[in-house]
């Protein structure tokens, strides 16, 4: 796979071949999965957030197994506040992939079940970040993606 140039730092990923597939190493999952330009926008973008943004990787999974109206899907990401509940839900494209209203779509159908207060959408070159409101059942752009700090004590002066 051609590494594409991505909005975002570069990161020494791991990379092997298996059975004729090149995978790149999950630290989240802790194992080696299929290098796909999703998985290459996945793996980026989580290592920003953790490395610029303090999101802990222990309150970060990857590909979260959900059933949405009977149907099983999963989110890309999900991160957790302190009490283990979703915080942010996740969702990549790759990089030649538009962000469309339908990609928000999903995303949003995802949180219908996790009820997280925040959905992030990237394909590596593009950020979007939404405050959701759950009890109106609307999503407002926010103009950065916040620090996990800031998200788990919002009246804190840090």
């Amino acid at each position: 796979m051609e590494a594409p140039k991505l909005n975002l730092p570069s990161v020494n990923l791991k990379y092997r071949m298996a059975d004729g597939i090149l995978k790149v190493f999950d630290p989240l999952r802790r194992k080696y999965v299929a290098l796909t330009p999703e998985e290459y926008v996945r793996q980026h973008f989580t290592a920003w957030m953790r490395s610029s943004l303090h999101y802990p990787a222990s309150m970060m999974a990857n590909e979260i197994g959900i059933e949405v109206n009977g149907t099983r899907k999963r989110c890309d990401t999900v991160v957790f506040d302190r009490d283990g509940a979703p915080l942010i839900v996740c969702e990549y494209k790759a990089p030649t992939v538009q962000i469309t209203q339908d990609v928000f779509d999903q995303a949003v159908r995802y949180n219908l079940v996790l009820q997280a207060r925040y959905i992030i959408v990237s394909n590596g070159l593009q950020h979007f970040c939404c405050m959701v409101d759950i009890e109106g059942g609307t999503y407002q752009f926010i103009p950065q993606i916040p620090d996990y700090q800031i998200l788990v004590n919002p009246h804190s002066d840090n």
